[in-house]
């Protein structure tokens, strides 16, 4: 073998070597990564947040729900168990503005639900009678966060939000007391 075959094979022996470190050495570093953000996500425990989610979180007997219109509508919502059973309804005419319903976790025939999971839809009928989804949030107390391979997802007790739909953070004591209002589960919503 010649000298220059010779070093031309040392040179890509030693660069195909240094590929090889450096996919290891990123690997490493993608995995501090992620477990930083994990340690960084885990002081969310504890926060209130909103997030745009159908999964309706029951947390100590109480859930909340967030809508906004620009006049006054007719609202209908439903919940229903991870069966796919309705378990709750109520009808309420919307105020022009931000509109919050508050769940206290009974069914239509007056059950305590057990806290857990559920799901929620919201609509509004025209005149003519044909219905639309009403956009809307959820709010929840963050229980917990994890991670499946690339995706996070932050808990609110039984419920699992990708953290992708989660709109905001806050602390438990200060989004209580910027709530200006709150509605039973039989009334019809307020604005604030």
């Amino acid at each position: 073998m010649s000298s220059d075959t010779f070093t031309s094979e040392l040179a890509q022996f030693a660069s195909v070597e240094q590929q090889v470190d450096t996919n290891t050495n990123l690997k490493t570093l993608i995995s501090l990564t992620q477990d930083g953000q994990q340690s960084t996500d885990m002081s969310l425990v504890g926060k209130t947040a909103v997030a745009t989610t159908s999964e309706l979180p029951l947390q100590n007997s109480s859930s909340s729900v967030s809508f906004n219109t620009t006049t006054e509508e007719p609202i209908a919502i439903a919940v229903s168990d991870s069966n796919g059973n309705v378990v709750k309804t109520a009808e309420l005419t919307s105020t022009v503005g931000t509109n919050t319903w508050t769940w206290d976790g009974t069914s239509d025939s007056g059950a305590q639900l057990s806290d857990g999971s559920y799901n929620i839809a919201v609509q509004t009928a025209d005149t003519s009678g044909n219905t639309s989804d009403v956009p809307f949030t959820v709010t929840g107390t963050v229980t917990g966060v994890t991670r499946n391979g690339s995706s996070i997802y932050v808990n609110m007790g039984d419920s699992t939000i990708d953290m992708s739909d989660v709109n905001s953070f806050s602390d438990t004591s200060s989004a209580s007391t910027t709530s200006t209002s709150s509605t039973s589960s039989d009334s019809s919503s307020t604005s604030s």
